[in-house]
């Protein structure tokens, strides 16, 4: 991944206890953010994203091209962060269908990716359609295109979780 793809890292700079600047500090082993005033530790967790790798059949991948930061005019996966209340494959379904118009079948976790020094980890679904008209249903997306290996536009791929995933799924076997 580039570096101007990469997402930008949040970095707190202040406690979330008190209101207190934010130090680092080794805690456990690890540098981590500290409150000198009130002692909380500041944990930066990962978000969760969940992506799908529609499989439209005959070996053909669904992508879009993004038109929003981060990853403006390169090709991904549908979808986008898990919200509060929801699963990561409800999650997964509700991105594709939005960017899309597509609804899918989730027919398993193809992996979870996570890069250093992005705080976002990826969930990865396979999936096939099942139903829905495929459009542009989102201002996140110029185009949706299926893509066949030879076509993939790898020097255009927005995000490594895009990337690796094409690449896991080419090299499993064809079905029969």
């Amino acid at each position: 991944m580039t570096p101007e793809l990469r997402p930008p890292r949040f970095v707190a700079r202040f406690c979330e206890a008190c209101g207190g600047r934010l130090e680092r500090r080794p805690v456990l082993g690890r540098e981590r953010l500290v409150c000198p005033h009130c002692g909380y530790v500041m944990y930066q967790n990962l978000r969760v994203g969940a992506s799908v790798l529609v499989d439209m059949g005959q070996r053909t991948v669904l992508l879009t091209r993004r038109s929003i930061n981060p990853g403006f005019d390169h090709w991904v996966l549908p979808g986008g962060y898990v919200e509060q209340g929801e699963t990561v494959a409800d999650a997964a379904r509700r991105e594709t269908r939005e960017e899309t118009g597509l609804a899918v079948a989730l027919e398993g976790v193809l992996d979870v990716y996570a890069y250093r020094p992005s705080l976002v980890a990826v969930v990865v679904y396979l999936a096939r359609p099942a139903g829905g008209a495929l459009l542009a249903a989102s201002d996140e997306c110029f185009e949706i295109r299926p893509f066949i290996e030879a076509e993939i536009p790898w020097d255009r791929i927005a995000f490594g979780s895009t990337r690796d995933a094409l690449r896991a799924y080419f090299a499993r076997p064809a079905a029969p």
